[in-house]
Parts: C-alpha cells; structure tokens; sequence
C-alpha cells in the first residue's frame, strides 16, 4: 500500500511493470469519466465533424436545452478534451486533437 500522494505507483502484470504517477493518474481518471458518457460522446462526434461550433448550435443539433449542453461542455473543458475561442460575445467550442491523442496513447499504455 502506498503511504503517500508522492510515492510512485508501479502496475505489475501483462509483458512488463508501468510506473504510475498518482496525479497523471488522477488526471486520466477526470479525462477517461469525461469522455465516458454518451452525450459527451456525441458532443465529441459532432464538433469533429463541424471543427467548431457555439454552445447554441451544440444544443439545436442535439435537440438538447441549452443548460444542459453547457454543463457537459464545461466538463469536456475542464477534462482538455475541448477548447474554447472568445470571438465577440460568442464561445465557440472545437476538439483539443492533441489532448486527444495523448488520452488515445494513455489508454494503449494500459490495455497493453
């Protein structure tokens, strides 16, 4: 058992031993509950194919009330899975790509 945040976290098993920091751990864990939800999830497929889109085109396409797409919205931002453009008095949310492949890369680590 480990004694502290500080201590390192080894996962034994498969072909070799992987070396865990708790708090990249900690910040997977954020990113892989953000992305495990299917609204999330369509939310994603969609701005993949518009690049970008405001909250307003978010919520129409998905036939959604508009507070309820700010509040996934706001988890998928908090998680680095999108970001955010202020032009004016509009948002406009896209796919953070690089975020992304870092999350598709973690999870190749761990399933290996």
């Amino acid at each position: 058992m480990r004694k502290s945040k500080s201590e390192p976290v080894v996962l034994k098993g498969g072909q070799q031993d992987v070396p865990l920091d708790y708090t990249e751990l900690r910040k997977a864990v954020l990113v892989l509950r953000a992305v495990n939800h299917k609204l999330r999830q369509r939310m994603i497929d969609l701005l993949e194919e518009n690049q970008r889109m405001t909250v307003t085109d978010i919520y129409i396409k998905l036939r959604l009330e508009q507070s309820v797409a700010s509040q996934h919205l706001a988890i998928l931002r908090k998680a680095g899975v999108v970001k955010t453009d202020r032009q004016g008095k509009y948002i406009y949310y896209s796919l953070d790509s690089e975020r992304l492949s870092q999350i598709s890369r973690l999870v190749e680590e761990l399933a290996i």
